[in-house]
């Protein structure tokens, strides 16, 4: 990711509607999973400034490897003191954690800047003990590419079917799988067209923010977050998968 839309990030992360609604919406799957807190080891790959360490923490879990490549989101993160993180320097396409040791896998918008997303599937697999689940998150529709995907330096995006089928062929089963963020797709369309057409460029589309905006759309994410995994929409401008290794 670009050095100035790490730092824009690092400065709305914790109040930021995305940020926090992504944090709900994972805590709420993750508990859904039983998984015990004391005991569990928890890898979360590509941490960024740290959005998924802090719900890790703050939802009791002791055990938690953070995996990044890039020094300056590290130092980000060490300097918010969450005791319970060990921090590894490396990649998701040569993860140091081996031999089906893991119960939990975060792997949240880091697939997409990975050229090869399939190995980094595998790893992921093989990391995971027998019935170890991953949460994996992707931005979806090559339509919706924008400045944003710009300067996170994404390869690509996905359809969900595309992950689902990628996901299997590295050997995991799909426990469920969904859109989300779908009641902004077209408002987040319609901008990213307008700043592609102006020009207009910002750090990172966080920027493009106000305290009253930012309640607005913390609370019609938080409905479409709760929504999504039932209704099961046709689109939105992330999809979410929840997989597990199989049982041996």
């Amino acid at each position: 990711m670009d050095p100035n839309a790490v730092s824009a990030e690092a400065e709305v992360m914790e109040t930021h509607w995305w940020f926090t609604g992504r944090r709900r919406l994972f805590g709420r799957e993750i508990r859904r999973l039983g998984i015990d807190k004391d005991e569990a080891r928890v890898l979360d790959v590509g941490i960024n400034t740290g959005t998924n360490l802090k719900l890790l923490t703050e939802m009791g879990f002791e055990n938690i490897v953070a995996l990044e490549p890039n020094a300056t989101a590290i130092d980000i993160c060490r300097a918010r003191n969450y005791d319970n993180v060990r921090y590894l320097r490396g990649d998701a396409t040569r993860l140091p954690l081996k031999g089906g040791s893991l119960d939990l896998v975060l792997a949240t918008d880091v697939l997409e800047h990975i050229e090869d997303d399939a190995r980094a599937l595998r790893e992921i697999r093989d990391a995971l003990k027998p019935g170890g689940v991953a949460l994996i998150t992707v931005p979806t529709f090559q339509s919706l590419w924008g400045h944003q995907d710009v300067v996170s330096h994404h390869l690509r995006r996905y359809r969900k079917s595309e992950m689902v089928a990628l996901t299997e062929e590295a050997g995991l089963e799909t426990l469920s799988s969904y859109y989300f963020n779908f009641m902004l797709f077209l408002p987040i369309y319609l901008t990213r067209r307008f700043l592609t057409i102006s020009g207009a460029e910002a750090r990172s589309e966080n920027e493009i923010n106000s305290p009253l905006v930012n309640t607005v759309l913390d609370r019609l994410f938080g409905l479409d977050t709760r929504l999504a995994p039932y209704l099961k929409p046709p689109f939105g401008v992330s999809a979410l998968i929840l997989c597990r290794r199989p049982l041996e």
